[in-house]
């Protein structure tokens, strides 16, 4: 789980569930060098749905144990957000963990939300309806989207990594990020 840190308070208000594969030969494997071989085997979705619910048995468990209340974020696949049952799943696994759905952020990215129309944005919809938060990770990078952020029930932005590399020094990303971050504060955004 990697720290999620308000840059305001200095806070920590969250973390991220970030997955690696320890490999018995090649050691920690990074998710860039796995879930695409995942993908292909189809075994995505098992992963995935894998991912889901330790976050929330983690969280649930955080809580249950007197640590203060954090968000716990995850990362969702493509062929996750294109399962017709998704939204069940997700249910199933705050169900079975007891965790407080307002506290569940999924993220996805932007060529994902290219890649899933419809099928995608129902899907949001109906785990929206849950009372899990979504995140838009990596803005900024490939397509701009922006009409996802008025059409989409989406709750923050994450300003893609290569913009906020080298801040302060670098001029043109300051410039970037914070237009970012106005640009969500007047949609009611977080980023």
């Amino acid at each position: 789980y990697q720290p999620k840190v308000d840059c305001a308070t200095l806070r920590m208000v969250g973390v991220e569930s970030l997955i690696r594969w320890q490999h018995p030969d090649l050691g920690l494997l990074s998710p860039q060098r796995f879930i695409p071989l995942a993908e292909e085997a189809g075994l995505i979705d098992a992963i995935g749905e894998w991912a889901i619910r330790e976050a929330c048995r983690q969280g649930a468990a955080w809580m249950k144990a007197g640590l203060p209340i954090l968000d716990v974020a995850v990362n969702l696949s493509a062929a996750q957000l294109l399962r017709g049952d998704f939204a069940a799943t997700v249910a199933r696994s705050l169900s079975d963990s007891g965790f407080d759905p307002r506290r569940l952020t999924l993220e996805l990215t932007e060529s994902m939300l290219m890649t899933a129309g419809d099928q995608g944005r129902r899907t949001l919809e109906s785990v929206k309806a849950l009372g899990v938060a979504l995140s838009l990770d990596d803005f900024g990078t490939g397509y701009s989207p922006l009409t996802y952020l008025r059409q989409l029930p989406i709750d923050e932005i994450k300003i893609d990594r290569s913009f906020v590399h080298g801040l302060p020094a670098a001029p043109q990303n300051a410039a970037i990020a914070a237009a970012v971050i106005q640009l969500a504060g007047a949609l009611g955004l977080q980023a």
